[in-house]
């Protein structure tokens, strides 16, 4: 009697998926690669937009010229993910080639996706070494902040609400109250 063959997937890689963007596959679906998986992204509300919206206004203004902000746009956090977090803090070089592959600082705004945001790309975020992860929760008014990355996770999570302020890990002298960003 022959053995039922077991189904074998094999993930997509970033290079892959790069070529596929480049190529228009995805042109209208709103999608993301997360470990070797293309995976749907939310639909944004009005609360997630002006919460992306003044943070980036906020993070510009207080790092032009020394690092790269970049609103939802790719990061290659590794071979088999490239997330397009809501915020990402790069170091200031040139990306004309490829995403960035190190950030300093990312920021997912959630609605609907916090169990994502604090499971699945929390653990992505720290395996690839990103210092300092923030989680903006609109439900909960409040802003989760990870820092030092471990292998599957942060070791330290600090919550912030409105009324408190957030001092850059990589950028001491950068602090932003919670009340512009999140009413």
């Amino acid at each position: 009697m022959a053995t039922p063959a077991t189904e074998v997937t094999r993930p997509l890689r970033r290079v892959e998926y790069d070529k596929l963007v480049a190529l228009g596959v995805f042109e209208h679906e709103r999608v993301e690669l997360l470990e070797g998986e293309l995976v749907a992204m939310s639909p944004i509300g009005a609360p997630h937009h002006f919460a992306v919206t003044a943070l980036t206004e906020l993070l510009v203004l207080a790092l032009h010229g020394r690092a790269w902000v970049r609103p939802q746009m790719s990061f290659a956090a590794h071979e088999l993910s490239e997330p397009e977090p809501d915020l990402a803090i790069v170091p200031r070089v040139d990306y004309h080639a490829e995403q960035p592959g190190q950030a300093l600082t990312i920021i997912e705004v959630a609605e609907s996706s916090l169990a994502y945001d604090r499971g699945r790309k929390l653990r992505m975020y720290a395996s690839s070494g990103v210092p300092e992860y923030w989680v903006v929760s609109i439900p909960e008014r409040r802003v989760e902040v990870y820092r030092d990355p471990q292998h599957n996770g942060y070791a330290r999570c600090d919550r912030y609400e409105p009324g408190q302020s957030i001092q850059l890990a990589s950028f001491t002298d950068v602090v932003l109250s919670v009340s512009d960003f999140l009413k």
